[in-house]
């Protein structure tokens, strides 16, 4: 299978023209590909159907049915994102908004639009498949989308990950965004501008996004992340998210934000409260909101026993990708990384039976950050200020452990800006002091930091913080349980620890007793602290006096 473009872009006025094309299923009357610059199309597919688009893709020898009837598919090169590949037009829209540096990487507007018209020629005699959806379940919010798609499964992908119009709004859609995807172009660096053949490039002044070079379906979600993160912030007053999020039967809503490996899906999949939403959200006046309408869950060692609701949604609908089978079988090998370890699944939301339709919440009133501290040093749950919120939010901090990747022998710090640095077009801070001060203007919100790493010494030495220990945290703080219990404070990082929590041995909650040696955990955590300094180092010239007081502080020896 050969793989290749995507393009996002925002509907723009254009003029009539004729086309080619045959045309079926269901179309809005008034659209015409030729709009966007589209002529001489075999056949316009709209708007048909998970089933049929299985069938198409099947037809087409592009993927083939799991035994669960899932549809599995190929990525083809890339098998994740690529962000040394990520672009944004630098022109009078984003020249003093966003943050330039090494994630946000500026890109000639002219390269632009000519990569732009070799794309849009390079559908000329072929099939496309469109998709009408939109993103943000809140009807204030709401952006409407369009896919046009050489690729069937693309335009599955789509139907899974974004929402879902009735067939009303689809015969009356008018698009602010069309997203066109064609696998089989590829780019010419030295003559497009582009780092090598595969790119992903935001305009938001044309409100175009172009992603080449690559088959991988999550650079089309992320890529409307990125720019949801750039508009709602600082057009619509509207923390955008990259965290999961669920609500409990009294209507208390939490959001959980963690980097791979620190159990963000597995502590908001609770089967005894709503999934709102597993990965993009708004925090506005009225509450949480999810930006799409699926989930992309990783599937690298997935099991029915640790991830229930995962691996009931496999099913016909969703999409399995770069997995392998178990031999002469159809049944998924999850455990095979041979392909890539971002083995990935996405599916409708509607896929996980306690799924909250549609997917908006209330103010949230707990606010989880989880970090796996492979150093043992911080504590299994403590409860934060705001400043200390906005610290380690910016922070975005976890660890990785011998034998993730390639190279690493002992445990490596992470850190990842608002827990999703990539896909952040503003600076930091302006997330962080949103965050702030929503936290004010509701002392009722509570913000906890959870360690869901190692306890009794650092990786190799102690032990994983049970899972039943963090999910009895977790409990406490929604159930208000740690509400009227005392604290200590960490020497080094300022953290308020609960000295008591139900179901949690005592002598767990303060992480220095856990370790035999007090010296060697006290060292441990002045390397920790020093590590958040040196990292925090590139935020300061726009942190205010709040963030810059919540640092740890490194203890003399």
């Amino acid at each position: 299978m050969e793989f290749g473009i995507c393009i996002l872009e925002f509907h723009l006025p254009l003029a009539k023209s004729k086309t080619n094309m045959k045309e079926t299923g269901i179309k809005n009357p008034t659209a015409n590909l030729a709009d966007i610059g589209l002529k001489n199309i075999q056949t316009a597919y709209w708007n048909l159907s998970s089933t049929e688009l299985v069938e198409k893709t099947l037809a087409m020898h592009e993927g083939v049915l799991a035994d669960s009837g899932a549809l599995v598919i190929k990525t083809g090169e890339f098998t994740g994102r690529s962000p040394a590949d990520r672009f944004i037009v630098k022109d009078n829209v984003t020249a003093n908004t966003v943050d330039w540096n090494s994630i946000n990487m500026p890109f000639d507007t002219d390269k632009f639009n000519a990569l732009r018209d070799k794309v849009v020629q390079h559908f000329e005699g072929k099939d496309v498949y469109v998709a009408d959806a939109y993103a943000c379940a809140a009807d204030n919010y709401r952006l409407n989308l369009r896919l046009v798609a050489e690729k069937p499964w693309s335009a599955q992908f789509a139907g899974n990950m974004f929402l879902r119009p009735n067939r009303e709004e689809i015969l009356n859609a008018q698009p602010e965004w069309t997203i066109l995807c064609a696998p089989t172009f590829m780019a010419d660096a030295k003559i497009d501008g582009t780092r090598q053949h595969n790119f992903a490039i935001i305009n938001f002044s044309q409100k175009q996004i172009i992603i080449g070079g690559t088959g991988y379906t999550g650079e089309i979600k992320k890529g409307i992340f990125s720019v949801l993160n750039f508009v709602l912030p600082a057009e619509r007053n509207v923390l955008s998210m990259h965290c999961s999020a669920n609500q409990g039967n009294d209507g208390d809503t939490a959001i959980f934000f963690g980097l791979s490996g620190t159990g963000k899906t597995t502590l908001s999949a609770d089967e005894n409260r709503n999934l709102i939403g597993d990965d993009e959200h708004g925090w506005s006046d009225e509450g949480v909101f999810n930006f799409e309408g699926g989930c992309y869950a990783k599937c690298i060692d997935l099991s029915e026993e640790k991830e229930p609701q995962i691996y009931r949604a496999i099913k016909p609908g969703a999409i399995l990708e770069n997995i392998t089978f178990k031999e002469g079988t159809n049944e998924p090998n999850f455990e095979d990384c041979s392909i890539t370890q971002n083995t990935r699944v996405s599916y409708p939301i509607h896929h996980i039976n306690n799924a909250l339709e549609p997917s908006i919440g209330n103010q949230p009133k707990n606010i989880f950050f989880l970090t796996c501290d492979a150093f043992g040093v911080l504590p299994p749950i403590s409860k934060l200020t705001p400043g200390q919120a906005m610290y380690h939010f910016i922070s975005g901090y976890t660890a990785k452990v011998a034998g993730t990747e390639a190279g690493i022998t002992e445990p490596k710090t992470v850190f990842s800006a608002c827990f999703g640095a990539p896909f952040l077009p503003l600076h930091p801070t302006a997330y962080a002091e949103m965050l702030g001060k929503k936290m004010k203007a509701d002392p009722s919100i509570n913000a906890w930091l959870i360690n869901t790493g190692w306890t009794g010494g650092a990786y190799g030495t102690g032990s994983r913080m049970k899972l039943r220990y963090t999910r009895a945290m977790v409990t406490a703080a929604l159930n208000g349980a740690l509400n009227n219990v005392r604290f200590e404070e960490h020497p080094v990082f300022g953290l308020y620890m609960p000295m008591t929590c139900p179901n949690v041995p005592d002598e767990v909650l303060n992480p220095r007793n856990t370790w035999v040696n007090k010296d060697a955990y006290d060292d441990k955590a002045n390397i920790l602290a020093e590590a958040f300094i040196r990292n925090f180092e590139q935020f300061e010239d726009k942190a205010n006096a709040e963030i810059l007081e919540a640092a740890p502080r490194v203890a003399v020896m």
